[in-house]
């Protein structure tokens, strides 16, 4: 059974490396109908992307690049984008000029289609899958959730812990995983990410009171300073002048109150510095999920998500 995955995930793989170095290998994979990756070394004036293959280059089409280019509902800018970059691909002949050259002829677009019927057609409301991100607006983050088919985290479900862009919690190109949040008429997925980081009590048990830890000043209100101490969890501490958004923060924690889902917190320090950010940590990385509950049963406001 095909396996179907964000662009790159197969590109590195022993059976996709001995397809894709030699004319018998794309041969046998024309045959087979099998889903390959290279990387996209060309857009050409004309729109259609070189593929590199080290021994020669194949070409995909313009209207073999992408679901629907063809109809003119997805733009060229989805062709420029990859250049540089791994695409999937199928087949579809090899051609050979008089001159004994080869031209492997591909598409994009039909490695798509396969992956949106077989796959992401019977995905529902709760299941979980890996996605890519691939690129970052103020309202949400796109990911590649297969064979570069792309799909949106909205920002209010990317983290209970609040940001101002998604560019605060993923970077391009990073792998990470998702929920399937709702699924439209016309098939267009909407993705989560806050319900796999975790509920309050999983990340304040992470915690003690006593300690002093690491945080990011998230936001600076007149009554104090809201400090991320995880993606899901943070924390109020006083008003401190010269605080501002997107600082580092050492931060002694006071008291933790699942009740009113509260971390109370003293700030030690903010300072500015290019960490890099912690690897996500997935409390709930595949399968599905119906129901997911992030407030303590002892607190009055039940914060949930049905799916």
């Amino acid at each position: 059974m095909t396996s179907y995955k964000p662009e790159g995930w197969l590109l590195h793989t022993r059976e996709n490396q001995e397809a894709i170095r030699s004319i018998s290998g794309l041969q046998d994979a024309c045959r087979q109908g099998s889903i390959l990756e290279a990387r996209a070394a060309v857009c050409t004036a004309e729109h259609d992307l070189l593929v590199d293959f080290g021994f020669c280059r194949g070409v995909i089409p313009r209207e073999e690049g992408a679901l629907g280019i063809a109809e003119g509902t997805t733009r060229d800018i989805a062709l420029i984008a990859r250049v540089n970059k791994p695409v999937c691909f199928q087949v579809l002949s090899i051609s050979t000029d008089e001159r004994g050259n080869v031209t492997p002829i591909l598409s994009r677009r039909m490695a798509q289609e396969r992956c949106q019927r077989d796959y992401l057609s019977h995905l529902v409301p709760g299941d979980i899958l890996d996605a890519c991100v691939t690129h970052l607006e103020s309202f949400g983050c796109f990911v590649d959730i297969g064979c570069g088919i792309s799909s949106l985290i909205p920002i209010d479900f990317i983290s209970v812990s609040r940001i101002f862009h998604p560019c605060d919690r993923f970077c391009t190109g990073q792998n990470i995983k998702a929920v399937v949040q709702s699924v439209d008429a016309r098939g267009r997925i909407t993705l989560s990410h806050k319900e796999l980081l975790g509920t309050w009590e999983e990340n304040a048990a992470l915690f003690e009171p006593g300690e002093t830890v690491a945080g990011i000043v998230r936001s600076v209100e007149d009554y104090g300073i809201f400090v991320e101490l995880t993606p899901n969890l943070a924390g109020l501490a006083e008003p401190k002048e010269g605080s501002y958004p997107g600082q580092q923060a050492s931060v002694y924690i006071k008291n933790l109150i699942p009740e009113k889902m509260k971390a109370k917190l003293i700030l030690v320090d903010t300072f500015d510095a290019a960490y890099e950010p912690s690897p996500l940590r997935y409390f709930i990385n595949s399968g599905h999920i119906d129901r997911w509950v992030y407030s303590p049963k002892s607190a009055p406001r039940q914060i949930i998500s049905e799916f």
